[in-house]
């Protein structure tokens, strides 16, 4: 026989069923939702960074009688310094035929001065020169280029010459060595040679320039080459080799073919 209690347990059963069904989805809503990916983070592109160049002090231009030059196919580079500078070999000497002109220094040659011509030193090098055949020794100054014959290192003027008895042999083997540079307080009239031309007018230009410039003493020379005119401008003038060569650095900076000459 059925109990009466059969239809409420069904109802209480379903009742229990739909209880939990509640319960369980009331847990799963509670349950905390995990934390949403954060984009990953593209990397950051690093812009070049921009190149910047220093300021260079200025260079002073080298003197023409630094610079490399060529003689009858060979190319000689001169010395910045004569510190520990010696070598042997042949010594010739220079004289008549040569005196009253003008050397690579500038300078007007007198052949009764104790001067060298060397390929390489500075200008105003002091060396002394020993002929090895005789022991006799002289001191000299550098003051132009040469020679450029054969085995020979040096030719001397014919004063230096007539020290070392060169004059009558014409040769000699010698020993030529550096004694630093010659003191700069070598007197005379020089000045700075900054241009040449073929116009007056272009001369007398910059010649009134050096002028207003602080070069008071400044002129314009003529010169006849090869039957064409030029003028030459000149800026001085200056009692010793040491305040030409001073005024010479200075003036190079705008002028790098600037150059001292002697008068």
């Amino acid at each position: 026989m059925k109990s009466i209690y059969d239809p409420w347990r069904k109802t209480a059963h379903l009742a229990c069923w739909v209880l939990m069904g509640v319960l369980l989805l009331v847990g799963c809503a509670s349950k905390p939702s995990p934390p949403p990916q954060r984009p990953s983070t593209p990397p950051v592109r690093e812009e070049p960074r921009p190149t910047v160049s220093r300021p260079q002090p200025p260079q002073t231009p080298l003197p023409p009688t630094a610079r490399p030059y060529t003689v009858l196919g060979q190319t000689y580079q001169p010395l910045t310094s004569a510190d520990g500078f010696s070598e042997e070999g042949v010594a010739s000497w220079y004289g008549p035929q040569f005196h009253a002109k003008r050397t690579a220094s500038g300078e007007v040659y007198n052949m009764y001065d104790l001067t060298a011509a060397h390929r390489i030193l500075p200008m105003q090098t002091k060396i002394r020169v020993t002929n090895l055949e005789n022991g006799k020794a002289v001191v000299l100054r550098v003051n132009d280029r040469g020679p450029f014959v054969g085995n020979r290192i040096v030719d001397l003027s014919y004063k230096a010459a007539q020290e070392l008895d060169v004059i009558r042999p014409g040769t000699a083997k010698v020993r030529v060595e550096a004694l630093g540079r010659w003191p700069g307080g070598i007197p005379g009239r020089f000045f700075v040679q900054v241009g040449s031309f073929s116009q007056r007018e272009n001369a007398d230009r910059l010649m009134r320039e050096m002028r207003a410039g602080g070069y008071s003493g400044s002129r314009t020379v003529q010169a006849e080459i090869d039957g064409q005119t030029f003028w030459r401008v000149q800026v001085g003038e200056f009692g010793n080799l040491d305040k030409a060569e001073a005024a010479r650095s200075q003036i190079a900076r705008q002028t790098p073919g600037a150059f001292v000459i002697a008068d």
